[in-house]
Formats: C-alpha cells, sequence, structure tokens
C-alpha cells in the first residue's frame, strides 16, 4: 500500500489532539481540508479512524491501533531526518516567545549559550500572540501565563512583580523613591496587549498597592510592550515594569524604580515543550542552559 507521508501526518496530528480544528491549525491548513484528507485515509484503508461524535472525534479500535504505529514512524524519520542534516550543517532550535522576553531578557543572554553549544544554531520566532497552542515547527517555547498551555509540557522558570518605572531624567531633582501616593500625579505609558487580562495595568497595579483611583495625566498607549519600555527610556512616562524584563535597564541606568513597593503577579514565565518532543537531544541542553542562568541570576545580590 502506498499512502503519503502527508496523510499520515494529517492523522497523528487529528489523533493527537482528537480536533480536525486544532490539527489544522497545527499543520496550517483548513478544517475541511483536514476532514477530507482523514476521508481519504479512511477510503483507502477501508475502515473508520474516527466516530464523529457530539462536539467533536473519537479514535476507533482501528484508529488507535494506526496511531501506535504511525507516531512510531514520524518520530523515527524525524530522527532520522535530524540525524542526516546534523552530518552537513549546524543544527537549529526553533524558540518561540515574545517580543519583550526576547528583547530585554534572552537576547543579552544568548551569546553564553552560543559559546557552550557552537553546534546549535538558534532561530528566534518572536509574537505577542497567545502561545496556548504551539505550531509543530517550533522545538521550544518561553510563554508568559499560568502554566495551562495546550499541546504541551510547562516547566516554570519564575514569577513575575510588577512595579513603576522611569528614565532618571523623568524625575530628575526629586528624591527617590517616591511616596506611591505621588505616582498618580506623573505621565502614565499604557499597554494594551492582546491577552490583557494577563498583564497588570495601571487600575490593576495601583488597587494591589493600595493607591486609591484618581485620575492620571493623558500619555501614550502601545499594544508593544517592547515600544512602551523604549518610550520610557526616553523619558515620555512612567511605565509599568516586570523584574525579569527590566532589571538590566536598571542596573544601567536607563530606567528607574519610581517607588519603593511592587506587586507580585500571579502569571510567570514558563519553558514549554510541545507534547511530541521530537527532538529532546537539541531542546534539553537549552533548557538546563535556561535553568543554570536563572540559578546564576539569584544567586546575585
Amino acid at each position: 500500500m502506498n499512502l503519503s507521508l502527508d496523510l499520515l501526518r494529517v492523522f497523528e496530528s487529528a489523533a493527537r489532539q482528537l480536533s480536525f480544528t486544532a490539527a489544522a491549525a497545527e499543520l496550517g491548513t483548513t478544517q475541511p481540508a483536514v476532514s477530507q484528507q482523514i476521508k481519504r485515509l479512511e477510503k483507502e484503508l477501508g475502515v473508520r479512524l474516527f466516530d464523529r461524535i457530539h462536539r467533536g472525534i473519537a479514535l476507533t479500535e482501528a484508529g488507535q491501533l494506526l496511531q501506535q504505529h504511525v507516531q512510531l514512524g514520524l518520530e523515527s524519520i524525524d530522527a532520522g531526518l535530524a540525524a542526516v542534516t546534523a552530518q552537513n550543517q549546524h543544527e537549529v532550535l526553533q524558540v518561540a516567545t515574545d517580543f519583550a522576553f526576547a528583547a530585554y531578557w534572552l537576547m543579552p543572554r544568548l551569546p553564553r549559550f552560543r559559546e557552550a553549544n557552537p553546534q546549535l544554531d538558534v532561530s528566534l520566532i518572536t509574537s505577542d500572540r497567545s502561545m496556548t497552542a504551539l505550531r509543530s515547527d517550533i522545538d521550544v517555547a518561553i510563554a508568559f501565563g499560568d502554566g495551562r498551555f495546550k499541546h504541551g509540557e510547562a516547566h516554570r522558570l519564575f514569577s513575575e512583580e510588577v512595579f513603576p518605572v522611569c528614565s532618571p531624567r523623568l524625575l530628575e531633582g526629586r528624591q527617590l523613591p517616591l511616596a506611591k501616593e505621588q505616582l498618580a500625579a506623573l505621565p502614565m505609558l499604557h499597554l494594551k496587549p492582546e491577552v490583557a487580562s494577563r498583564w497588570f495595568d495601571w487600575a490593576g497595579l495601583f488597587q494591589a498597592l493600595g493607591i486609591p483611583q484618581q485620575q492620571t495625566p493623558a500619555a501614550l498607549r502601545f499594544d508593544n510592550y517592547t515600544l512602551l519600555i523604549q518610550a520610557a527610556i526616553a523619558g515620555q512616562g512612567v511605565a509599568i515594569g516586570w523584574r525579569h524584563l527590566v532589571d538590566e535597564l536598571l542596573e544601567q541606568g536607563l530606567l528607574c524604580r519610581v517607588i519603593a513597593e511592587s506587586a507580585e503577579s500571579r502569571f510567570g514565565y514558563y519553558a514549554v515543550l510541545p507534547e511530541r518532543k521530537r527532538r529532546m537531544r537539541l531542546v534539553q541542553p537549552f533548557v538546563d542552559w535556561l535553568q543554570a542562568e536563572l540559578n546564576l541570576e539569584n544567586r546575585q545580590p
């Protein structure tokens, strides 16, 4: 029997996720296309692989048997392709994360990873979209959230605390830190991220710090945290600083803390590994390096 490998990949994705829609998102196609390919595979095999049930699908006994063998086969193929590729060129680790983490935490430290792993190149895939589901080509993601990520195994890296920051020029001549009640009189830089509930806004921070709500001076609004921080560095207002993202900027004197108080976030950053750990021999050194960097950071005064 001469079956297309593409058909088997579509089947593996749908069987693993028990969803034609999720498989379509993972494979970069449409739900009707996935459904048609599954029907074609069932026709060629002469068996039903899925039962269509209310609000979803379930594997038949034949589907379960095929899934076991296809999963092993695809993992073996991936391993073989990786081994052949490694003989002729550097291997590339696909790392997904958000713009801010890439710019302010990861990029300053990546040279140390490259020095320790000269045979491994890192390709950064940055987006501020939700990473609750991972693309099939991602080897590891560093994602901000509550640890509940679809189709991935999450390992907590660190929790976050937040506090107001600005350029020292903005508060030149004033004694720092200010009393928290003085914060409301300063121009605020506002963030409107795609998933707003995960990030502190000024109203949430004021509430967490016990500062009475007041009307604050008008300032700029951004949908990108990296641009917001650049505006803060330029002296255009006060930003909400996330400790692990602004620590180096504070050390360099580009930003300063406005008040002494800070608030804890119930969210944090996680290393998220896809369910199909097809390249763990590449991923594991990167995850180990992340942990080593955090251990080094925690030991510093």
